[in-house]
């Protein structure tokens, strides 16, 4: 590990990052340092406006993708190497066209999750009520969990009394509860019964680490497929 990259990382524990964020910013600023086979710290406002084009023009990302790549870059130039420029200037934010989502009916959405053939799959579908991937909307008896949330959950956050979902450290590294309507209790008892989970709600391939992010989003988009929708 570089001096750069280890300052960068300590930064960013200091900011209280998420992992994930971590991981993806480093991974972002390395890639950014690699298009000019230089460090970072010998690169400037100039570099950083060819490669925002170079990652529009020739690598045709998504907003979304543009937009976490300068962040990073923000973060290395702003907080670690804490230059002195005019960051609305020579690190402009990349703006995502607004567009209004696809929104299917509730027949839609029931047909979707009944091609989910995993039960715990569906299940955590189900919880969150929405997979951007396939283009849902949330579920009216559904919480509207980020699935990043939802596979995190462990037995106890189900609060049956006061009918609600105690989600730790999710996005922005915050708690929070949300609403657990009577009909998901229903289908979580159910699946409890079936499966007995123990750490976790949903279990991975190893019982005590729970399910990927990654499995639940192939799942998403294999019964995406398979519905037809």
């Amino acid at each position: 590990m570089t001096a750069l990259r280890r300052r960068m990382t300590e930064d960013m524990q200091v900011l209280n990052f998420a992992p994930c964020t971590q991981f993806s910013y480093l991974y972002e600023v390395s890639r950014f340092a690699r298009h000019f086979g230089r460090s970072p710290d010998l690169l400037g406002p100039a570099e950083i406006r060819a490669y925002c084009l170079y990652l529009i023009q020739d690598k045709h990302l998504a907003a979304s993708s543009i937009t976490v790549a300068l962040s990073a870059i923000r973060c290395l130039y702003k907080v670690t190497l804490k230059r002195g420029w005019n960051f609305e200037d020579d690190i402009p934010r990349h703006r995502a066209p607004r567009k209004l989502p696809v929104v299917l009916s509730q027949q839609e959405v029931g047909q979707f999750l009944d091609a989910v053939r995993n039960l715990k799959h569906r299940v955590i579908l189900t919880t969150c009520g929405a997979c951007p991937r396939a283009g849902l909307r949330p579920d009216p008896w559904a919480t509207g969990l980020r699935v990043s949330e939802a596979v995190h959950l462990k037995p106890s956050a189900i609060d049956s009394q006061r009918m609600v979902i105690r989600v730790e450290q999710g996005k922005g590294r915050k708690d929070r509860y949300v609403m657990l309507s009577p009909r998901l209790l229903e289908l979580l008892r159910d699946y409890w019964r079936q499966t007995h989970p123990q750490v976790w709600l949903f279990p991975g391939a190893q019982p005590d680490q729970p399910v990927s992010r990654l499995t639940v989003e192939w799942a998403c988009r294999e019964a995406r497929e398979r519905s037809g929708l």
